[in-house]
């Protein structure tokens, strides 16, 4: 198993983590038959599965050593970062396809392990234990990514070496719409993480509460950066909402014990497949900026809604501007 050094941060002596887990070994129920023998996780934005984006995002902020936690039947998703060396002799004279082919097998260390039961994403992140140790670590969702160009995970890492302890992502949601989500309390961070993004000190979270419930309209956005530490946090956390051990439970027992909890509110483009409206708002997004294929398809898009109607096919396109779903099972 390859090993890649930290990067300490500049200003508190602490390694960055450097490596991700994936939890991915849900059923996907919401799209079944699709899911039945493909992964949610491969279902493809165009012309690249959403478990390539998830990496990509990894990549980009310096973390090229990946786990997935996966589940039976969900092989696939490996062999997608696998070699084929058949596959690139026939593209052997069409370099464009060869390279997008390559750059599934180059993009990180890619490494596995198997969920026997699906008994909550702590139960998932636990099984990371052996492969990352007692340094922090990345946890990416396997159903959203944001946008290349709007990165979150770099400033979160940054802040979790400054801190050392829990880092979460939040985004903003309408008042209406927190019983969908887990919903955080919160109160101004220290003024020495200004310099990094928008911080808040975490001092709760409630899973989906009515609106007059709600402490505010911060919801969870699946990125974490954890220490080590989670791992016996995890250990001691008692079944939670649905039976299942709850990540969010483990963290709430090491905030109550003394470890910093910080969010990050995250306020670029959030594209969220774990729900079927969600991921076709995210594959029509992705599609009409696509600068190979954009311009006809937004043209094609524009006649289908409303017959060239061009303000109202504004109003449409600004609508998929709101990426919005929810957690998959």
């Amino acid at each position: 198993m390859s090993e890649h050094s930290a990067n300490p941060s500049a200003t508190s002596g602490r390694s960055r983590a450097v490596k991700a887990v994936i939890p991915a070994a849900g059923l996907a129920t919401r799209f079944l038959p699709a899911t039945k023998a493909v992964p949610k996780e491969l279902l493809p934005v165009v012309d690249r599965p959403v478990l390539q984006y998830i990496v990509e995002e990894a990549t980009q902020a310096g973390i090229t050593d990946v786990l997935l936690i996966t589940g039976r039947g969900k092989t696939s998703m490996v062999d997608h970062f696998d070699r084929r060396p058949d596959l690139e002799e026939r593209l052997a004279t069409k370099p464009d396809l060869l390279a997008a082919v390559k750059r599934t097998e180059e993009l990180a260390a890619i490494y596995t392990c198997r969920q026997p039961e699906q008994l909550g994403l702590g139960h998932a992140v636990g099984f990371a234990e052996s492969h990352v140790g007692d340094a922090p670590f990345a946890v990416l969702l396997g159903d959203e990514f944001v946008k290349p160009s709007e990165p979150l995970l770099p400033a979160m890492l940054e802040l979790q070496a400054r801190t050392g302890g829990v880092v979460l992502a939040f985004f903003e949601v309408d008042p209406a719409e927190t019983s969908r989500y887990g919903i955080a309390s919160v109160e101004p961070a220290e003024s020495e993480y200004a310099d990094i993004a928008e911080v808040v000190k975490v001092t709760g979270m409630v899973e989906k509460p009515k609106p007059e419930d709600a402490p505010s309209n911060l919801a969870v956005l699946g990125r974490y950066v954890l220490p080590g530490r989670i791992f016996d946090a995890i250990r001691r956390t008692q079944p939670g909402s649905g039976g299942e051990i709850q990540l969010t439970d483990a963290m709430e027992l090491l905030r109550t014990e003394g470890v910093p909890v910080h969010a990050i509110v995250y306020r670029g483009t959030r594209y969220d497949t774990g729900m079927p409206l969600g991921y076709l708002q995210t594959v029509v997004q992705i599609a009409s900026e696509r600068e190979d294929l954009g311009a006809e398809f937004r043209k094609w898009l524009a006649e289908f809604v409303n017959k060239g109607d061009e303000t109202v096919t504004d109003a449409v396109l600004n609508g998929l501007r709101d990426v919005s779903g929810g957690a998959d099972t």
